[in-house]
């Protein structure tokens, strides 16, 4: 489970930096008074959703891999004052563009009614990659226990609400059947006889882009140097470079691979793909949550142990229930009536007769275990309103992960454990041998 759960995130921030990178080039060439696919080269003889090359966004991840190998205090220092300019573009967009706002975009308020809002919802999750990202700064953070959580929480909020204004101004700007896929902020200016503003957007956008493919590489990065310290993966990838202080190995693999896929694969099916992928992590994460605090190994009872699995197995059929029946039903109710009645039941019970194993010692999700359930159910129901093709890519790409585990990351990690002992009880026997000739 913690490999696939490795494999899910260094799949996010794959996906997501080739998206970010193609988006780049979409807003360059609205910079340039090009139509958003015109800098992009047809390939006739690939697929459909792969023929549409993207030769800039290779260059972008080109320079994004020299920044971030260059110096994690110089891309820190990049990062702080791009992200400030980008506030004030933000905010630039939302008072600019409300001066002309027309409320009658706003119907129908819901055209596709409540499945569209759900199915919107799993597609555009992936905008919630990159906020874990923080959490793999902690080595090099002053005091990660403090200044982690606070960065998660307070980034995570300021996003929100920045999507949510953006999202509320480009829409009474232009009715949403007119955004373009690619550059809707600046074709929306443009059309709103805003041509100044465009150009504006369009920096604010392409700074924008450029600080967060940048928080990525980093992200990723250490990721995978975390990854290959276990022995998971060639421990080649967690060597650090000794001029630069930053994993470089891991930084230009990684950044390899995203340049390739932004070459060819079209933006949909990255946002699908990655959508899938950031759902099933935020899923595993509060089941590891729930485990984390109603389970120690020195504490639980073996009773317990077996109520804990059959209330977290219960949460994730009755998620999973939901999912299915929303994706095959599209008029009856009664199946939900059935699946979150399960989904109540077992964490009123996990709540009621599990006892916690460990507290938090200075941060801590409240409302435990409910926080944790709703977040299991939520993100697996979403997963039933992405379409089957983004479904068989992740299936693929769980499989070659599983592959991988068998034939070689399992035994690697039995290796490096086995050693680690072995050298334990060595020293071990070394000291007694110390003691018992003084």
């Amino acid at each position: 489970m913690a490999f696939l759960a490795a494999g899910n995130i260094l799949l996010e921030y794959i996906l997501g930096g080739a998206a970010l990178a193609r988006a780049w080039t979409s807003y360059f060439a609205t910079l340039c008074d090009h139509v958003p696919d015109e800098f992009r080269v047809t390939a006739p003889s690939l697929g459909k959703d792969y023929n549409q090359l993207d030769p800039i966004a290779v260059v972008v991840v080109a320079v994004i891999c020299v920044l971030a190998v260059t110096s994690t205090k110089v891309s820190s220092r990049v990062n702080f004052f791009a992200t400030i300019i980008h506030m004030v573009v933000i905010v630039f967009i939302i008072i600019v563009g409300l001066t002309k706002a027309d409320i009658s975009n706003y119907k129908p308020f819901a055209p596709y009614g409540v499945r569209g809002v759900f199915r919107s919802s799993a597609v555009l999750f992936y905008a919630f990659v990159g906020f874990d990202a923080v959490s793999t700064m902690a080595e090099e953070t002053k005091n990660p226990s403090e200044d982690i959580p606070f960065g998660l929480i307070g980034s995570m909020v300021i996003a929100i609400v920045s999507y949510c204004l953006l999202a509320i101004t480009v829409c009474l700007m232009q009715p949403y059947s007119q955004l373009d896929p690619d550059a809707p902020f600046s074709i929306a200016f443009q059309k709103a006889g805003l041509g100044w503003a465009k150009y504006v957007v369009d920096i604010g956008a392409l700074k924008g882009m450029t600080t967060v493919l940048l928080v990525n590489a980093m992200g990723q990065a250490r990721y995978l140097t975390h990854i290959a310290r276990t022995h998971m993966l060639p421990p080649w990838f967690a060597q650090v470079n000794s001029t630069f202080g930053t994993p470089v190995n891991a930084t230009v693999v990684m950044l390899i691979i995203t340049a390739i896929i932004a070459l060819f694969t079209d933006l949909l099916v990255l946002s699908n793909l990655l959508s899938i992928s950031t759902l099933v992590m935020f899923m595993m994460v509060p089941v590891a949550l729930l485990v984390r605090r109603y389970y120690d190994a020195n504490v639980t009872s073996y009773i317990n142990r077996i109520k804990l699995f059959c209330c977290i197995a219960l949460i994730l059929s009755s998620a999973i229930g939901s999912s299915i029946y929303w994706s095959i039903n599209d008029t009856h109710w009664i199946g939900y009536i059935i699946t979150t009645s399960i989904w109540f039941i077992s964490t009123s019970f996990l709540k009621i007769f599990v006892p916690q194993a460990r507290d938090p010692k200075i941060w801590g999700v409240p409302l435990m275990p409910w926080v944790a359930s709703a977040s299991i159910f939520i993100n697996i129901f979403l997963l039933g309103s992405i379409d089957k093709d983004s479904f068989t890519r992740f299936g693929i790409w769980t499989g070659i992960l599983m592959v991988y585990y068998l034939f070689f990351g399992l035994h690697a990690s039995y290796d490096i454990a086995k050693a680690t002992e072995d050298n334990n009880m060595r020293d071990l026997k070394n000291l007694k041998m110390i003691e018992q000739s003084d």
